[in-house]
């Protein structure tokens, strides 16, 4: 299948040592102490803890240019990494962009990891991270009428759950979600979940164990909702949902669930945006950031975000 990957793709792939959560102490270690890049100057970011779902501390990172007096609209973004991997300063890039680019305040949670804390755990520290922005707009300096969520793959997924969770607990509002190729279908049996098993970044086999793992003793159960796997949300569950935007590369595993997921979007009259990036794979922009595909994609899904926390909102009259 390589050569179905997009040229200025490839060399990575090639490169990229495949993953092995049978070690998944190293793998997170690994990443923990990977070099980061430096915090622009103009950059203002700061770790704060907040209180978690059952009253333990939960950590936010927040971002916001340094100097700004304004009022804002917010972006709660929630990293990726199959549920059981991922720390939010690996994204510090991407939120510094969201800052200066779509003008926001950022709030990135780092929320609790499978498999020690399975669903509901990394959900829940997600909702109260939005409950506590929701709550603290006045300090934080957030429009309360203009915050969004956004997050890729696991992060992607969590961002589907938690618009869902919100408008069922009718809990904060959402004016935006950006869940990119999102990680939703527990039964990892979609035509492209079986499609994509070499090392594919993400594959059917990693798949089938970030899933066990976030799901615990739930896994395999005919009684999994659809907060823990937004794939299996209906047509009627997603209506009221606020206006989407969402990617996936057409190598991804995600990629089928992602366009049922748009289609049933659609269906339910939710105003949806969508781009299907041929020669693709899973993680594609953030692994190759200098690539013309990269760049493009990057910012696609930043000008998304401008627009979708900007929109005209449009109040119904009953």
């Amino acid at each position: 299948m390589n050569k179905r990957v997009h040229p200025d793709l490839r060399g990575l792939l090639d490169a990229f040592p495949p993953l092995n959560f049978e070690y998944l102490g190293a793998v997170r270690e690994g990443m923990a102490n990977s070099p980061k890049l430096p915090i622009a100057e103009d950059m203002g970011v700061v770790d704060q803890m907040i209180n978690g779902p059952d009253g333990d501390p939960l950590r936010v990172r927040i971002y916001k240019q340094k100097g700004e007096t304004s009022t804002l609209p917010a972006l709660l973004w929630i990293h990726g990494g199959g549920y059981v991997i991922g720390v939010p300063e690996g994204d510090d890039v991407l939120c510094e962009r969201f800052v200066k680019e779509a003008n926001c305040v950022v709030v990135s949670v780092d929320y609790r990891l499978a498999p020690e804390h399975p669903y509901p755990a990394p959900l829940e520290d997600c909702y109260s991270a939005l409950k506590w922005v929701a709550d603290n707009c006045e300090a934080l300096n957030i429009d309360p009428i203009r915050i969004g969520i956004a997050g890729a793959s696991a992060g992607g997924g969590l961002t589907a759950a938690l618009a869902l969770l919100a408008k069922d607990r009718q809990g904060p509002s959402l004016i935006f979600q950006m869940p990119l190729y999102p990680m939703i279908n527990d039964l990892n049996d979609s035509f492209s979940n079986k499609e994509i098993t070499g090392n594919y970044i993400w594959n059917y086999s990693l798949n089938e164990s970030g899933w066990s793992m976030y799901l615990g003793d739930l896994k395999d159960s005919t009684n999994i909702p659809y907060h823990a796997a937004p794939a299996r949300a209906t047509v009627e569950d997603l209506h009221g949902l606020p206006y989407t935007y969402t990617c996936v590369g057409q190598l991804d595993p995600f990629r089928d669930e992602t366009l049922q997921y748009v289609t049933k979007l659609a269906q339910a009259g939710v105003d949806v945006d969508f781009h299907l990036y041929a020669g693709a794979y899973h993680g594609f922009e953030s692994l190759n950031p200098h690539a013309n595909i990269a760049n493009k994609t990057i910012q696609e899904y930043i000008d998304a975000a401008k627009y979708g926390l900007n929109r005209t909102i449009e109040v119904e009259v009953k």
